[in-house]
């Protein structure tokens, strides 16, 4: 699995400017260029850090980094106490990392503006101090590709998630089974399900969380709320789509962005305990809280949207759409202007 850290925290052999030494800048890559820039760019008066459009990509950039950071300590961690199969936790800690660090990547030259465009080598030239982040950004892009591409992610996530309610009642959708099977299944299947779906709907226990900072309590029990309505929605779809539900990738899109804000949100509640009292016991309070908790609530108001995408979208007529495009329709697309 690529580090998500590559291009945003770890400084390079050779600086930009050419030479070996790793400049301050490099050390604290896009989060720490953009926060520079914010701070000396001046527009209409004041700098442009001071204007919310600008200082929203920055705290965004600053929640998401803290939280690349907690979900891939959380994983590695996981990986090395060799902690069970952990093939979902892993693929969503790329998925996500990745994608993630391509959004930063995008609103750091959009911070910049014309200079982020520049090569490091243009600015160099005009005197300016060599920053890269084109080269940032072109680094950055290959990542949703290689190593399974973001979609690909998506789909064996739903899949691992999907496993093991197919071994429970997946001979239920199997034409090629005889009746009398199928009839057990469905007898088996229901005999778990009636024990299984009405514990989704009790209140979630987020399990002891008394030593946790208060403000981070909330969002916890947020995300143990938030995998049980995320279990009953998987539920509904399959009994919606059966065994066709494999082919509603967007639904199962959302669903999987559900599980990963979740995981990313619980690891960045565990990472910022852990900063206050574990690996760095004494940080103050005022230098992890504010970030973590800006990442989770930002990660609820995504999760919040993907479970209403679930409910109401625009998915078939999209499709139905593409088809036509796909058969030679909407040639007007073709002329105009565009």
């Amino acid at each position: 699995m690529p580090s998500p850290h590559t291009t945003l925290t770890r400084p390079g052999r050779r600086s930009w400017s050419g030479t070996t030494e790793a400049t301050s800048a490099q050390k604290r890559g896009l989060w720490f260029i953009s926060r520079k820039w914010a701070s000396e760019r001046i527009q209409w008066g004041v700098p442009i850090g001071q204007h919310s459009a600008i200082a929203g990509k920055i705290a965004e950039m600053a929640g998401n980094t803290f939280a690349m950071e907690a979900i891939t300590f959380l994983t590695s961690g996981l990986v090395d106490r060799k902690a069970g199969d952990l093939r979902i936790e892993t693929a969503m800690c790329k998925m996500w990392s990745t994608e993630t660090t391509w959004k930063i990547s995008d609103d750091a030259m959009q911070v910049r503006g014309g200079r982020g465009y520049e090569t490091a080598q243009s600015l160099k030239g005009r005197g300016e101090e060599a920053i890269p982040v084109e080269r940032f950004l072109r680094d950055c892009r290959i990542n949703m590709i290689f190593e399974g591409s973001s979609e690909i992610m998506r789909l064996f996530i739903a899949r691992e998630a999907l496993d093991p309610h197919l071994k429970v009642g997946g001979a239920i959708f199997n034409t090629q089974l005889p009746m009398s099977e199928r009839a057990k299944a469905v007898f088996s299947s229901g005999k778990f399900y009636a024990g299984w779906y009405p514990r989704q709907w009790w209140p979630a226990d987020p399990g002891k969380i008394d030593r946790l900072h208060s403000d981070l309590q909330p969002h916890v029990r947020y995300a143990a709320r938030g995998s049980k309505r995320l279990a009953r929605g998987l539920f509904h779809a399959m009994a919606r789509f059966g065994p066709k539900l494999d082919r509603e990738q967007l639904l199962l899109s959302r669903f999987v962005g559900i599980a990963t804000e979740l995981f990313a949100l619980s690891a960045a509640c565990s990472f910022a305990q852990s900063r206050l009292s574990g690996i760095d016991p004494g940080t103050p309070a005022d230098e992890v809280l504010p970030v973590a908790d800006y990442f989770c609530r930002s990660a609820r108001m995504k999760i919040e949207n993907y479970f209403a995408g679930a409910a109401h979208n625009t998915d078939k007529r999209g499709y139905n759409l593409v088809q036509n495009l796909l058969a030679g329709k909407h040639g007007t697309l073709r002329d105009g202007i565009v």
